[in-house]
């Protein structure tokens, strides 16, 4: 049974090409060929996406950038009826938001439209993106390896759009419900219109970092595998990584108060906890040829 170190050894030389295989045989050069060919690749996907998102930017403008931000957005509707299903009245109902943008340069809508493209495109053609790098990384990986990452496209993507999904349909109101709703004094001494940049950047980081950060469990998987964390790691430093999780919370949400970053900071330990479960797995497995041979 090979250690942790060994372990990790025997993956850095394979992401080194000092392996037997395939990619040893690569030179240097041939490396950044194949590289440049898989990015080729992936960005002609992602930009073939991006201009069919431009082409139907006003209806993915309306009925999906913009949809967070008006009166009946789904969510607003469906917690209100959570709320009464659940007997406790309005206290899931958030107050009314409609959220008036406005632009202060001429190229304004313009770079917006081509923000919202390239970002949906990121967030469309991810699973392609993901499978590129994938078959780069291939040829490195044993056949013991291979089997361990099969369906690992799918739950990488699969992660990535459920965090991204959480983003939009709760984190994003959430946020926009109290910044619309926040005044400033007694006398509301100016109006708020945000911007249009200001609003998309806004929903793109909410978006993104809630997808990145989903997939925490395939990250744990993937350190777990090349022995540099187990689940008694995990376990031992769970109170440290739930301070780190609040922090990060505070960062994914832009808005400063306690029910936005309470709502983003809860998956987030449950992930960990599941991370806990999948890491403990792979040690088992890992111990179980150790055992046949005690």
């Amino acid at each position: 049974m090979a250690s942790a170190e060994e372990r990790r050894e025997s993956f850095f030389k394979k992401i080194r090409g000092k392996s037997g295989d395939y990619n040893a045989e690569m030179s240097f050069i041939d490396h950044l060929e194949a590289l440049r060919w898989h990015i080729t690749r992936a960005a002609l996907v992602w930009l073939i996406t991006a201009i069919v998102i431009f082409i139907k930017i006003d209806w993915v403008f309306d009925k999906i950038i913009y949809a967070p931000a008006k009166n009946d957005f789904i969510t607003y509707g469906f917690l209100c009826r959570l709320g009464h299903f659940l007997k406790i009245g309005d206290s899931l109902c958030m107050p009314p938001v409609d959220i008036q943008l406005q632009g202060n340069t001429i190229s304004g809508p313009f770079m917006s439209a081509l923000s919202i493209s390239m970002i949906g495109g990121i967030i469309i053609a991810f699973p392609y993106l993901i499978w590129e790098l994938w078959k780069f990384i291939k040829p490195a990986l044993s056949p013991k390896e291979l089997k361990y990452s099969r369906g690992s496209i799918f739950w990488v993507s699969l992660c990535f759009f459920c965090g991204a999904a959480f983003g939009y349909f709760l984190l994003a109101p959430f946020t926009f419900n109290f910044l619309a709703n926040f005044t400033l004094g007694t006398v509301s001494a100016y109006k708020y219109m945000p911007t249009l940049d200001d609003y998309i950047d806004t929903l793109n980081n909410i978006i993104l970092g809630c997808g990145i950060t989903f997939e925490l469990p395939v990250l744990a998987y993937i350190l777990a595998k090349i022995g540099l964390i187990s689940a008694e790691f995990l376990k031992t430093y769970r109170k440290y990584a739930f301070v780190i999780i609040l922090i990060l919370a505070a960062v994914i949400t832009p808005s400063p108060d306690w029910t936005s970053q309470v709502i983003v900071a809860i998956p987030l330990f449950l992930l960990y906890e599941i991370s806990i479960v999948i890491v403990k797995r792979v040690d088992n497995k890992l111990e179980e040829p150790e055992k046949e041979w005690s």
